[in-house]
């Protein structure tokens, strides 16, 4: 098994980004944007629907709420500004079907497809061929880490019942612990 980490330069989480915007791949784009703004695991991303994230009139919400699969429990997360603007581009070339991700027979894309499609978005756009579903999650992660979000908070965030796991999911490296030492000056 490969082992995958954040995309720790922000320059380049906007390169995969921009990588689908350029194509005119919608719905991919926004297949980042919410693994990257969500922090959520692909196998609960893929199939929201759009009355998941819409209200009756079409409205976006302002949270989505998920029962994550793996774990059984709830999570409440705000649809933020960089979700709002990718739906918005998606409705407005594209329409809305019944799944926010869909496959073009009705359905959702599956993990695999997803994996299919950020993997080749990583190598296409430069990025590296280390890059899956899961990266996307641990960059959210790692990025809040560096804005000074508490270790504590990313743990509840993700759902992990132990610390240990989110330790690996930050990615930290050397140069990190580096920092800090050389910053620290008593």
């Amino acid at each position: 098994m490969n082992l995958t980490y954040p995309i720790r330069n922000y320059n380049d989480v906007q390169k995969l980004k921009n990588y689908f915007l350029e194509k005119n791949e919608y719905r991919n784009y926004m297949l980042i944007t919410f693994c990257l703004n969500t922090a959520l695991r692909i196998s609960d991303i893929i199939g929201i629907k759009w009355s998941d994230i819409t209200d009756e009139k079409n409205r976006i919400r302002p949270h989505i709420i998920i029962k994550e699969r793996k774990t059984g429990k709830s999570s409440e997360i705000p649809i933020n500004k960089q979700i709002r603007a990718a739906i918005r581009l998606y409705l407005e070339n594209c329409g809305k079907g019944t799944y926010l991700f869909e496959n073009g027979m009705g359905g959702h894309i599956t993990r695999v497809h997803a994996h299919r499609i950020i993997h080749s978005g990583g190598v296409e756009s430069g990025i590296g061929s280390n890059i899956s579903c899961h990266s996307l999650r641990k960059t959210f992660g790692y990025h809040a880490w560096k804005m000074g979000v508490p270790p504590a908070l990313i743990m509840e965030i993700y759902n992990h019942s132990s610390y240990t796991v989110t330790k690996r999911y930050l990615g930290i490296l050397q140069e990190d612990k580096d920092t800090v030492f050389n910053n620290i000056m008593l």
